[in-house]
């Protein structure tokens, strides 16, 4: 399917900004009092990742294993869409007992503001893995997890994949979904509730439509009804149900299925500047893609392709989970645990391409691929005039993308003037877009880095293609 075309909306290759504090009249009564200090949250719909920030949680997989890591790993974002992997998108924990490892994680933004971390006892593909238990964490703000445990939710010969939480008012608990197989031979959302993520409720059916379903992720009190997003694994497309209770059995399938390719995960994200709702799915096919739809009306059950210009996921990232953060929480995440050392480039034509070398010669590829580190950069002051920029590779870091007979490509730094200069290139804001970038060429000043073919090159520009071609998105 074809995206629609839309501006960015984030100033690439810099580190992202704190959204301003806003003060919110007439919600002190229903905003927990840990997050009276910051309003900026919102009292928005529960269940739903929503506020000035957000933190994801994700594990990792790359196509031959090299980037693959089943621990916890966690990104930061302003909007939902573009995200800066923590930790140098390294694990902040791993599990111990069960498994060994995770899949699924999920992050709870709980009622008195401290945070539940939930994900499968799984470690790698091996979908024949029975565990009753899922592995549990408490924060209270995620730069330090404690209280590592594995909770029990059931005592059947299956599996307990893809937890997710949510606050049920009525019942005064919380609510966990997970998906296992039961009595009816498919899989089935079920619901433990609990009020400490120690102890558990007796589990019940939560939702069987009568096929195999997984992976439910909430939107609950938006406009008086409660919406849950789930993968039909029959059609490996992610559906929507509602609800005006939340209890077990009362949901009804009421939405247009969509996926590109297999698609399963599903993740529901409001807009924190607009009444947009974002649906983001992870693909297999190829596997460890992220799509995202969006729609102004969650009663609609329609959703439109966000164009990938506009979202990024982390690197390697799968099965996402997502909550909201205020922006202290967001400014003390990026301090404790630090931005990438390191920056991706997207082409702004080609948004599913990253610039990598392959073969010591530079291209654009379609993402996800191995080696990964192919397409990390450190951009450092230019070699030859530090107002300038070069690339220094990450897995080659004594080589330097430089142009030859016009042609870029990886060579060692040979100390050289002539050189440096190849080697240098100028920001610009982008000949396509001004919110992205372009980089004129040091030493002939009337060229810029462009792809041909999906090679890179530098290039006079003069005609629209080649501005799109020579314009790329700096980020992570």
């Amino acid at each position: 399917m074809t995206a629609p075309r839309e501006t960015p909306r984030e100033t690439p290759g810099k580190t992202p900004r704190r959204p301003s504090r806003r003060h919110v009249l007439g919600m002190a009564a229903t905003v927990p009092l840990a997050l009276t200090a910051d309003l900026a949250l919102g009292a928005g719909p529960a269940g739903a990742a929503t506020g000035p920030a957000f933190v994801m949680a994700y594990f990792t997989e790359s196509p031959n294993g090299l980037g693959t890591d089943y621990g916890l790993h966690l990104a930061v974002s302003l909007d939902g869409l573009e995200w800066t992997p923590l930790n140098q998108n390294k694990p902040v924990a791993t599990p111990t007992q069960g498994a060994g490892g995770l899949r699924d994680p999920f992050v709870l933004r709980k009622q008195d503001g401290t945070f539940a971390v939930l994900a499968t006892d799984l470690k790698g593909t091996d979908w024949s893995y029975n565990s009753q238990y899922i592995h549990v964490w408490d924060s209270a703000d995620l730069r330090s997890l404690t209280g590592y445990r594995r909770l029990k939710l059931h005592g059947m010969t299956t599996h307990s994949w893809a937890p997710e939480a949510f606050w049920d008012a009525g019942r005064g608990q919380y609510g966990i979904v997970y998906s296992s197989v039961n009595a009816s031979g498919h899989n089935v959302l079920m619901v433990n509730y609990t009020t400490d993520f120690r102890t558990v409720s007796a589990p019940q059916v939560f939702f069987d439509p009568g096929y195999d379903v997984i992976d439910g992720s909430f939107a609950l009190g938006v406009g008086g009804t409660n919406y849950m997003y789930f993968k039909d694994s029959s059609k490996q497309t992610l559906v929507g149900a509602r609800s005006a209770t939340l209890a077990p059995g009362s949901w009804q399938v009421f939405s247009t299925p969509v996926a590109h390719g297999g698609t399963e995960a599903p993740t529901l994200v409001k807009s924190p500047s607009s009444n947009t709702w974002y649906l983001w799915g992870d693909t297999y096919t190829p596997n460890g893609v992220f799509y995202a739809w969006q729609t102004t009306d969650l009663a609609s059950g329609t959703w439109t392709p966000v164009d990938q210009r506009r979202y990024t996921q982390p690197v390697n990232s799968k099965h996402c989970g997502i909550a909201p953060l205020t922006g202290t929480q967001y400014d003390n995440l990026l301090a404790h645990w630090g931005a990438p050392a390191w920056n991706r480039l997207k082409s702004y034509n080609h948004p599913d391409r990253y610039v990598r070398h392959a073969g010591f010669a530079a291209r654009i590829d379609p993402y996800p691929f191995d080696p990964y580190t192919d397409a990390q950069w450190k951009l450092v002051p230019g070699l030859a005039d530090a107002s300038g920029v070069s690339f220094q590779s990450v897995n080659y870091p004594d080589r330097y993308l430089r142009h030859y007979s016009y042609a870029l490509r990886l060579d060692p730094n040979d100390g050289t003037s002539a050189f440096a200069q190849d080697a240098t290139f100028h920001k610009v804001a982008g000949l396509a877009d001004s919110a992205w970038t372009s980089f004129r060429s040091h030493n002939h000043p009337t060229r810029y880095i462009r792809h041909s073919g999906y090679a890179l090159r530098i290039d006079p520009v003069s005609t629209a293609t080649d501005r799109a071609d020579a314009t790329f998105r700096v980020g992570y």
